[in-house]
C-alpha cells in the first residue's frame, strides 16, 4: 500500500483512540520510522505529510538527510546510541530518544553546539533484551543532569513488551506516564518532561489511550523493507 493510504488508516485509528481517551488528535505526533526502507519510500512519507522521521543508525540518517535536504524535516534518533558515535550525529538530529546513562549524557553535552531535546529511555518491563533505565533509577538520573546545559529532557521513552496482552501493555504505558508526571512535578527548568514517546506499529492505539504524545511507526506506515 502507499504511504498515503497507510497514513489515512493510522489517522483514523488515532482519532478513535483519542476519542476513547477524551484527548485531541493534535496532541499526537507521528514519527515515521524509516530505518528499514529506501530513500524513495522515505520521500513518499514526506510527500504524504510526515514531517518527523526517525532513524537508528548513523549511516541511514545521513543518507536520508542528504537526499531530503530540501525538505523541512524534524529528525529523531531513536536507536541505542554509542558514546563514540555522538560526535557524528549530534548536530544532525533534533531529538534523541535513547538517553540512558551518564556517560552518554556527558558526551552529548560536550559535543552539542546547542541544547538538544532528549527523551530518557526507560526499560519499564526490565527486559534483558532492551536498553534503558529502570523506573526506580530515573528521577535520580534526571536530578544529576542539572549541570548539563546542552541537554533538555523533554520526556520519557519506552518500548513495551512485544505481546498481545493488553493488560501488560497498558500497565507498561501507564507506569511511564505516572513517572513522567512525577518528574513534571519537580518543575526543573532543564527537564520540563512533558512528552511520552511510546507506542509502535503493534501497540500505538493503546499507547495513545494511555497518554502517548509521540508514536513511532514503521511497518504500519512505511512498511518493513521497501
Amino acid at each position: 500500500m502507499s504511504v498515503q493510504a497507510n497514513l489515512n488508516e493510522v489517522n483514523a485509528r488515532i482519532n478513535e483512540a483519542c476519542e476513547n481517551a477524551n484527548r485531541s488528535s493534535e496532541e499526537i505526533t507521528i514519527i515515521g520510522v524509516t530505518k528499514y526502507v529506501s530513500v524513495e519510500r522515505a520521500r513518499e512519507a514526506v510527500t504524504a505529510g510526515i514531517r518527523e522521521l526517525g532513524e537508528n543508525r548513523m549511516k541511514g540518517l545521513l543518507e536520508k538527510q542528504e537526499s531530503l535536504s530540501s525538505e523541512e524535516i524534524t529528525w529523531h534518533f531513536i536507536g541505542s546510541l554509542q558514546t563514540k558515535k555522538v560526535k557524528h550525529i549530534i548536530d544532525q538530529v533534533d531529538y534523541i530518544h535513547s538517553l540512558d546513562r551518564m556517560s552518554l549524557a556527558k558526551e552529548i553535552n560536550k559535543r552539542a553546539s546547542q541544547p538538544i531535546h532528549c527523551f530518557i529511555q526507560v526499560n519499564v518491563a526490565e527486559e534483558d533484551s532492551k536498553h534503558g533505565l529502570a523506573l526506580s533509577e530515573v528521577i535520580d538520573f534526571v536530578k544529576n543532569l542539572e549541570n548539563y546545559p546542552n541537554i533538555r529532557i523533554v520526556g520519557l521513552m519506552t518500548m513495551a513488551p512485544f505481546t498481545q496482552d493488553e493488560t501488560i501493555l497498558r500497565q507498561t504505558f501507564r507506569q511511564l506516564r505516572q513517572l513522567r508526571d512525577q518528574i513534571q512535578a519537580l518543575t526543573l527548568s532543564y527537564a520540563p518532561c512533558t512528552e511520552l514517546s511510546m507506542g509502535m506499529s503493534n501497540d500505538y492505539v493503546i499507547a495513545i489511550e494511555e497518554g502517548a504524545t509521540y508514536i513511532r511507526l514503521g511497518s504500519k506506515l512505511v512498511g518493513e523493507s521497501i
